[in-house]
C-alpha cells in the first residue's frame, strides 16, 4: 500500500499535467478520397482515376449521438493537436 504522501506528490503531478494541456476534442480524424457523380469527371477514369481531396472528416460522440464533421486542411495540425491533447486527458484521469 502506498503511502499518503506519495499519493499526495502523485496527484501533484497529475494535476500539473493536465494545466498544461489545453485545448482537447474527442474522436478520431480520418483522410478520405472521393469519386464525384459526374460521369466525365476525371475521377472516373478507368485508367488512371484521380479522386477529389483530401477530405479530413473528424467523427466523434456528442450527447451520446455519433457525430461526424468534415475539417478543412488548414486546421488539421490544430484538430490534430486537441485529439492527442484529449488522449492524454483520458490517460491522467485513468
Amino acid at each position: 500500500m502506498k503511502s499518503p504522501k506519495t499519493i499526495e506528490k502523485r496527484i501533484a503531478k497529475i494535476k500539473e499535467e493536465l494545466f498544461k494541456l489545453g485545448s482537447m476534442h474527442p474522436g478520431s480524424l480520418s483522410k478520405q478520397m472521393n469519386i464525384c457523380g459526374s460521369p466525365t469527371c476525371q475521377c472516373k477514369d478507368p485508367v488512371n482515376p484521380k479522386k477529389h481531396g483530401p477530405y479530413y472528416n473528424l467523427s466523434f460522440v456528442h450527447k451520446g449521438k455519433s457525430t461526424s464533421r468534415f475539417i478543412k486542411e488548414e486546421f488539421v495540425p490544430e484538430i490534430k493537436q486537441q485529439l492527442a491533447n484529449y488522449k492524454k486527458f483520458k490517460q491522467l484521469v485513468e
